[in-house]
């Protein structure tokens, strides 16, 4: 009986330390392991406590901002390492992390809480600058695409984080069909371009995992197929083949689900080589460092060691460059439905964080929530549109060099036709980046599909009747000025507006520029690059 009344007591003990802890103690604003900005009390009204949303939301902040949340998450991903699935030592060491059904949906329309935060946060600043400095967003990729579970390979300040891929080639036919449809609607004088882009796990995986059924699947195949499928007026880049010529180097990031700028350039370079501009060295570009970067893996893995493993973020910027970033930022709801957006202004293209900030990746355009233009000082009658998702926003910076002009949509994000937007800029060229995920995602090819037929009233109609978009364009000679931070610019009817005289946009590439020939499917590798 004694011993009975011990244990009550220890048991009254701890639930009544936990009770004051949860009640009294700090609740924290910020998770630095979810990298988000974590749920404030909501703002009382009658209305809402009649009706339950009030109640609902207190417990919501109630639980999303308890006392220590980061530590009991480490703790917990502590113990959830020591009970995963482990094999090897050394470089070779992995652990499977089963994060979701493998074959779920990898990219729906939906966002994770860390974008939602990103997407309140920028509403904000809709009509004024981005500040330098940390813009805590995620793209909600890395949730999706974790669905198929996570490898953790190597030990010690060498660790890896590889985002498993259970795609098949034929999961790509529906994003086939939406490039092919984008060739067909923006005619023959504008040259559209597929770049898919392989994930980590493709070069990264190690041979013991590729062995074990549901740990690996290449991704090759499936690449393969989609450029094999594709119309023979649309060019296929081959970023396969330029990034596994140059796999012992740092071409994909180990903490976080994007590539690494380093990987970025060498597709970049490709694309140019594949379009016929100028194809950039990496000597016109001064490299920059963010020192003890943990990315996004840290959170959607749980894995301690990750965190444990920080690394350089290393990205490129332009050498005696003058360009000028034009943004406008897209607003939508809290369901991320697109509202509309703001005045277009001018601002630098990347921005800057400080050492051991989670948000690196962030440095190009600081977010995807924008229709970005930057107009260069190239003169050769080339004007490029990337439609991207967010492995996308670290090409842009490499071809300052090789355009008169850059314009950078998001497809989740961009509110108006891109046809009309692709006439009224003036675009001669035109290039899809996406991960394969969303190579292999029907609701993506959806999503992009759409912007063909949305209904857009925000561009005048076309000068001529030709209903090839190229045909009527004008352009607007490029800016000389460097590209520094201003204030907002004022409402234009367009994004396109200049005070320039207007000059004919040829319809073709410039006779100067040579042309090369346009990689196929057969171009591909038979196999994956082997692993030193």
């Amino acid at each position: 009986m004694k011993h009975a009344h011990i244990f009550l007591v220890l048991i009254g003990g701890l639930f009544l330390a936990i009770a004051i802890i949860f009640l009294f103690f700090p609740r924290p604003t910020f998770s630095e392991v979810e990298r988000r900005e974590l749920k404030t009390p909501p703002e009382f009204s009658f209305a809402r406590l009649i009706d339950g949303s009030y109640m609902a939301d207190v417990s919501s902040w109630f639980s999303d901002s308890q006392p220590f949340r980061d530590e009991f998450m480490t703790l917990s991903m502590t113990i959830k390492k020591g009970m995963a699935l482990q094999t090897k030592e050394g470089d070779e060491q992995f652990v499977f992390h089963q994060t979701g059904d493998v074959g779920a949906d990898l990219m729906p329309g939906g966002m994770d809480e860390a974008e939602r935060q990103a997407a309140e946060s920028l509403k904000e600043q809709a009509d004024r600058e981005i500040p330098d400095g940390d813009i805590s967003a995620a793209d909600g990729e890395a949730s999706k695409m974790s669905k198929s579970g996570i490898l953790i390979v190597g030990t010690g300040d060498k660790v890896r984080a590889l985002m498993n891929f259970g795609g098949t080639p034929a999961s790509g036919n529906p994003y086939v069909a939406t490039v092919n449809a984008y060739q067909e609607a923006l005619g023959p004088g504008v040259k559209v371009y597929s770049m898919v882009v392989p994930i980590a796990m493709e070069f990264y995986c190690p041979e013991e995992a590729r062995k074990r059924p549901g740990l690996y699947k290449s991704q090759l195949p499936t690449i393969k197929h989609i450029y094999s499928s594709l119309s023979p007026q649309v060019h296929a880049v081959n970023a396969y083949t330029a990034l596994s010529d140059h796999v012992h180097e740092d071409i994909y990031l180990r903490t976080d689900h994007h590539w690494a700028p380093l990987g970025a350039y060498y597709a970049a370079r490709e694309f140019a080589r594949t379009a016929g501009v100028h194809v950039p060295d990496l000597s016109e570009f001064d490299a920059n460092v963010i020192h003890r970067f943990v990315g996004s893996m840290y959170g959607y893995s749980k894995d301690i060691s990750v965190k444990n493993a920080p690394e350089d973020f290393t990205y490129y910027t332009p050498k005696n460059k003058s360009y000028t970033t034009t943004f406008t930022i897209v607003n939508v709801d809290k369901d991320f439905r697109i509202t509309g957006e703001g005045k277009p202004f001018k601002t630098q293209f990347f921005k800057k964080f400080k050492d051991g900030s989670g948000n690196a990746y962030l440095t190009f355009m600081g977010s995807d929530f924008l229709i970005v233009k930057v107009e260069t000082g190239v003169k050769n009658g080339r004007k490029l549109a990337i439609l991207k998702d967010s492995y996308g926003n670290a090409i842009p910076g490499y071809l300052f060099g090789s355009f008169e002009e850059v314009h950078v949509l998001d497809f989740r994000y961009f509110p108006h036709n891109i046809v009309e937007y692709c006439r009224h800029n003036g675009i001669t060229d035109f290039l899809f980046v996406n991960n394969i995920f969303n190579a292999c995602s029907a609701g993506v090819a959806a999503k992009s599909k759409a912007l063909l037929t949305r209904k857009d009233r925000s561009f005048d109609p076309p000068a001529t009747k030709d209903p090839t978009p190229a045909a009527d364009a004008k352009t607007a000679p490029g800016s000389e000025s460097s590209d520094k931070p201003v204030t907002a610019a004022p409402a234009a009817e367009s994004p396109a507006n200049s005070d320039t005289p207007d000059s004919p946009s040829p319809d073709s590439p410039s006779s100067e520029e040579p042309q090369s020939p346009v990689p196929h499917a057969e171009d591909l590798p038979t196999a994956v690059p082997g692993r030193q």
